[in-house]
């Protein structure tokens, strides 16, 4: 058998195989490429690929996948009679810059008898879709702000780090990749680590589990770490995802640290504070104060409403207190009558407003005691009153001392009165100048009646309901006070 027919053998074998192949002679001239590996180069001939491997230099240009442009093309490699298998290049044509290809390569070398090349092969392999997918793969991981770390099952290396792990840890790529797993350990202080470890010696899925990273600056950070596997390439790899814990556990500490402040301070206030719930006005919590003024303690009100527990003396004030918490939110400084445990009333300054805790609803009331200070008041009030009851026994001075006790803080109005009759106008004069019913009659000529009539409308427009009262109004309106009947 020729030589000659050998080769016509030959390309006839190559001709329908799925893998490219170009013959190549030792005088570097191109022999023969079959139709795969025209395609692989968007060629529709052999004259599209060159004569000779000058004139292929020429029209495609080569960069290996290191990013590198070779001194020596693959193709040249072959005629020198090199070995290799498995080489990645990038193929652009130079007259069609837009077609692109992605080559695996591998040399054929084969001797004769005498050990001299008889045929030289370079032997293609488009993986232009596995790299295309490669390459959105890897785009996407960069860009995944989730940290992410690719491990080779392998060897247990990383292989891929992006940057939301190196920002979220302070590592650099180049601490990362080619490390073990062990010697960059994204299981450090996992909480179920044996479990981890040998889901990751058999290849499986590792659930989510919480870690403490060893960073290079010496210090940790909490995370949760799951693990998947996957195949990069034809490699079975694990990716491992971190979530960061750092932030929710420091807003788990400010929250700890909010709610021991604030239990602190509703258990050590001195006024009696309760918490209730805002849907149904049970207790959850009271303060000793609140056990000290009302005599419940924990066991008989908490879990209770307040109206269980017998606290509301007026069911009006409690639908009133209720209705007003629920149409703003808030009830601040009303006086409300409360009952002690054993039963007395309690005068009480009452104030609430809804707060959230742990995302639930509840009202926080304050309650201070001023029943002490209202009988007081009471009593002071209806001394005045009775002293003021005949007006006549005291100078003007007196007189509005002791209105500005009983109405303390009140400025004076405007002296004119609207909507007040001449007569009862009259009659205002006469009262403050410590006159009654009889005298006041007598002196404007009036029947007694008349004089009760004129007065009783008096009090409605005044806003009164006692004669020492209008007495008041009118110092602070303006009408003379007298000590005299006259």
């Amino acid at each position: 058998m020729t030589a000659g027919v050998d080769r016509h053998e030959l390309r006839q074998i190559i001709a329908g195989l799925s893998e490219g192949v170009i013959l190549v002679e030792p005088d570097q001239t191109i022999a023969y490429a079959n139709e795969a590996a025209l395609a692989m180069h968007g060629a529709e001939s052999l004259v599209e690929l060159g004569p000779d491997i000058d004139a292929y230099r020429e029209r495609f240009a080569l960069r290996y996948r290191n990013n590198k442009t070779p001194n020596h093309y693959p193709i040249e490699r072959v005629v020198d009679g090199e070995t290799f298998h498995d080489v990645i290049v990038e193929v652009r044509r130079t007259d069609r810059p837009h077609v692109e290809f992605v080559h695996s390569l591998r040399s054929l070398v084969a001797t004769d008898r005498d050990g001299q090349p008889s045929c030289l092969a370079l032997i293609l392999k488009d993986v232009s879709d596995q790299f295309e997918a490669e390459e959105r793969f890897e785009k996407t991981f960069n860009a995944n702000p989730a940290p992410a770390v690719i491990t080779r099952l392998s060897d247990l290396r990383h292989v891929k780090v992006n940057i939301g792990f190196l920002e979220m840890t302070g590592f650099t790529r180049d601490a990362v990749l080619g490390r073990s797993v062990y010697e960059v350990d994204v299981l450090a202080g996992a909480r179920n680590r044996d479990l981890a470890i040998a889901r990751l010696d058999e290849g499986g899925t590792i659930p989510q589990m919480e870690a403490c990273l060893d960073l290079p600056d010496g210090g940790s950070r909490f995370v949760i770490v799951a693990g998947q596997p996957m195949d990069m390439g034809d490699e079975p790899c694990m990716l491992f995802t971190f979530a960061d814990l750092e932030l929710r556990r420091k807003a788990e500490t400010a929250l700890r640290q909010s709610e021991e402040r604030f239990g602190k301070a509703f258990r050590l206030t001195p006024v009696p504070t309760l918490l209730v719930r805002a849907q149904d006005h049970r207790v959850t919590s009271i303060n000793e104060a609140f056990t000290r003024v009302f005599g419940h303690g924990e066991d008989g009100i908490v879990g209770r409403s307040l109206a269980e527990a017998g606290l509301w003396v007026s069911d009006a004030q409690r639908t009133a207190f209720e209705t007003t918490l629920a149409r703003s939110g808030s009830f601040l400084g009303i006086e409300i009558c409360l009952r002690h445990e054993q039963g007395e009333n309690l005068d009480c300054l009452v104030s609430a407003e809804r707060v959230s805790i742990n995302d639930d609803a509840f009202v926080l009331m304050v309650m201070q005691d001023i029943t002490d200070r209202k009988h007081t008041e009471r009593e002071l009030f209806d001394a005045i009153e009775a002293v003021m009851a005949d007006t006549s026994w005291f100078s003007r001075g007196l007189i509005e001392k002791l209105a500005n006790l009983r109405r303390p803080g009140r400025e004076s109005a405007d002296a004119s009165v609207p909507n007040l009759t001449l007569r009862e106008r009259q009659i205002l004069n006469l009262i403050c100048a410590g006159l009654d019913d009889d005298a006041i009659a007598k002196k404007l000529g009036l029947s007694r009646n008349t004089v009760r009539n004129h007065g009783a409308a008096l009090y409605r427009k005044l806003g009164v309901h006692r004669r020492t009262e209008a007495v008041v109004w009118g110092r602070e309106n303006g009408f003379p006070v007298t000590s005299s009947g006259t």
